[in-house]
């Protein structure tokens, strides 16, 4: 670990070895990481964990090969680290389609290599998957509309990103480090292309275990705001949406469970800051500061919910209070704007 993050603040911690317990320390963390300690030790796959890889991967398989998913495969060179390219045009890694066993057995070949090429199947969906894996590894605390997805692979290196979701991630097997910074920290990460990206979410061009401050020096602002925890098997993680976070993979089967509540529940709040890019951003500084009243009246402002309170309900249209009906008027609205003048 690099000598920086030796010295980062730990991540707040609460023992969920009881279930009543958890709720209650996750209904207290108010928007702040957790640290819950055992929530899942009495999953049989991490009991099965606890005897070795060979015994895992017998489990993992026995739960159904359920149907071919994306498997990303980079050289040893990378050592696990799921990136650009130097000349940022592609990535270093490639993408093939695999099933469950196929991969489970390319990490028992690779186990056994001196070097060997990481592999990593992310974003699964358990039921899809690994059909029989959600009979009995039922998540103990409330994940409101999450759907459990399975991250797998061996040795990896996850760069800095974010979620819109809340997320709850469990460790099944191995260990995995979770380096997280604020959302405010936006600035301070230097973010890659928004629109090109390893695997969906906009994520930050800087080495979290070697940065350079030469070519990077805002970074050092986010280091001084980075919470550290490393979690075992049988232990979770609450990760508050927006909080970006970096995490680093190792063993030679690692398993981590999450779950994103409420995730698909809402339009993405990027799509519209990319508009926001084409719409706002180059205009002159007088009328972006003109628009920057609207937003802070209709969007920011503690009284927005109420800004178009002068109008009838039926009139309001666009500006309305939340429905499905205000939220398709909406969608419509935008995308006859985006087709331009017929």
């Amino acid at each position: 670990m690099s000598d920086w993050l030796t010295r980062a603040a730990p991540i707040a911690e609460a023992d969920a070895r009881d279930a009543g317990a958890a709720q209650v320390a996750l209904a207290a963390a108010n928007g702040r990481p957790l640290v819950l300690r055992g929530l899942t030790a009495h999953w049989p796959l991490v009991a099965a964990a606890r005897q070795g890889i060979a015994a895992l991967a017998e489990r993992l398989a026995g739960y159904g090969q359920g149907a071919p998913m994306n498997v990303f495969t980079a050289p040893p060179g990378t050592r696990g680290h799921y990136f650009y390219r130097d000349d940022m045009a592609g990535f270093n890694f490639r993408t093939e389609r695999a099933t469950m066993p196929e991969l489970l057995d390319r990490l028992l070949w690779a186990s056994e290599q001196a070097d060997p090429p990481s592999f990593y199947a992310g974003s699964t969906p358990a039921a899809d998957f690994m059909p029989g894996f959600l009979a009995n590894h039922m998540l103990p605390v409330d994940a409101p509309g999450a759907i459990p997805r399975l991250w797998t692979g061996n040795a990896s290196h996850i760069a800095t990103h974010f979620d819109q979701s809340d997320n709850i991630a469990v460790i099944v097997s191995g260990v995995r480090r979770f380096v997280l910074f604020p959302p405010d920290q936006v600035a301070n990460l230097y973010l890659g292309p928004l629109n090109k990206t390893p695997a969906g979410q906009p994520v930050s061009m800087v080495a979290v275990d070697d940065p350079d401050l030469a070519r990077y020096p805002r970074f050092a602002g986010a280091m001084a705001t980075a919470q550290v925890a490393t979690l075992d098997p049988g232990d979770a993680i609450f990760i508050p949406s927006l909080w970006w976070h970096n995490i680093r993979a190792t063993g030679p089967l690692n398993l981590m469970v999450n779950y994103w509540c409420d995730a698909g529940a809402r339009s993405s709040p990027l799509l519209a800051f990319a508009h926001s890019l084409l719409a706002i951003r180059d205009l002159p500084a007088a009328e972006r500061a003109a628009w920057r009243t609207w937003f802070d009246h209709f969007i920011f402002g503690d009284n927005a919910a109420t800004a178009a309170d002068h109008l009838p309900p039926q009139a309001q249209g666009v500006q309305g209070a939340a429905s499905p009906e205000r939220d398709e008027t909406i969608r419509n609205f935008v995308l006859r704007g985006l087709m331009g003048p017929r």
